[in-house]
C-alpha cells in the first residue's frame, strides 16, 4: 500500500486540530496528490521601518527567505504542496519594483513541533511549538538557526529572534487572515507581514 502523505501540522497538533476553524482545519491538511493550494490577496504590509537593517536582510532576500522592504498593499500568491508529509510552499510578493518569492519547507519533529526552513536552498531554520487560539494556529519560535551546508548553527537564546504566527480565518470577510512577527533582543520588531486572502485547491500542472 502506498504511503498517504500526512500534515506536520495536522500531526504536531494530534486532537487539538479539531478545535480550529473549519476552513483552517482543511487548509492544514495535507494538500491531495495532484492537487495544489493556491492562495490569493494582499498583505497590508511586509517588512520594516528600519531601513539600516535592508542591506542584511537583501542577503536573505537574495536566498527567499525575507524580503528588503517597508511596504503597503502588497498582492500576493501562495502555492502549497505536500511532499514527503512536508508542507512546502512558495510565496510570491509583488513589490512595486517587481516580484519576489519566499520558499519554505515545513516538517515536524519526534517532539510535537514544527520545523520551517526558508530558503532555496534552505538557509534560515525555526523550530516551533504549535498551539490553537481561539480558533487560530499559533506558532511560537523556540530556536532559530541558520543552514551552512550540512552544519546547523542555532543562535544564543538571549539573541535568537522570536517568530509569531498566527493563521485564523475571519468569517465576516470569508477569508483566511496571516500575521508574522520577528522580534529580536535589545532591538525589537525588525520585520513582519500581515493580510488576507482567499484560497483552493487546483489541478497540479504538469
Amino acid at each position: 500500500m502506498r504511503n498517504v502523505p500526512q500534515s506536520p501540522y495536522a500531526r504536531a497538533l494530534g486532537d487539538r486540530i479539531d478545535e480550529l476553524h473549519p476552513r483552517l482545519r482543511a487548509y492544514f491538511q495535507p494538500v491531495p496528490e495532484g492537487k495544489v493550494g493556491v492562495g490569493e490577496g494582499v498583505f497590508s504590509y511586509v517588512g520594516t521601518t528600519r531601513r539600516w537593517l535592508w542591506p542584511f536582510l537583501r542577503l536573505l532576500e537574495r536566498r527567499g527567505v525575507v524580503a528588503a522592504c517597508g511596504e503597503h498593499d502588497v498582492p500576493f500568491r501562495v502555492v502549497n504542496r505536500t511532499v514527503a508529509s512536508r508542507a512546502i510552499g512558495t510565496r510570491e510578493f509583488h513589490f512595486a519594483r517587481g516580484s519576489w518569492t519566499m520558499h519554505d519547507a515545513v516538517a515536524v519533529t519526534r517532539h510535537g513541533r514544527v520545523v520551517d526552513e526558508l530558503g532555496e536552498p534552505a538557509l534560515v531554520a525555526a523550530c516551533f511549538d504549535v498551539d490553537v487560539q481561539g480558533g487560530a494556529l499559533a506558532l511560537t519560535s523556540r530556536a532559530v538557526g541558520i543552514r551552512l551546508g550540512r552544519l546547523r548553527v542555532r543562535a544564543p537564546r538571549l539573541l535568537s529572534p522570536v517568530v509569531r504566527l498566527s493563521e485564523s480565518f475571519d468569517d465576516e470577510i470569508d477569508r483566511q487572515r496571516v500575521a508574522l512577527t520577528v522580534d529580536v533582543p535589545l532591538i525589537g520588531r525588525v520585520y513582519e507581514y500581515h493580510g488576507s486572502f482567499s484560497y483552493r485547491l487546483e489541478e497540479a500542472s504538469s
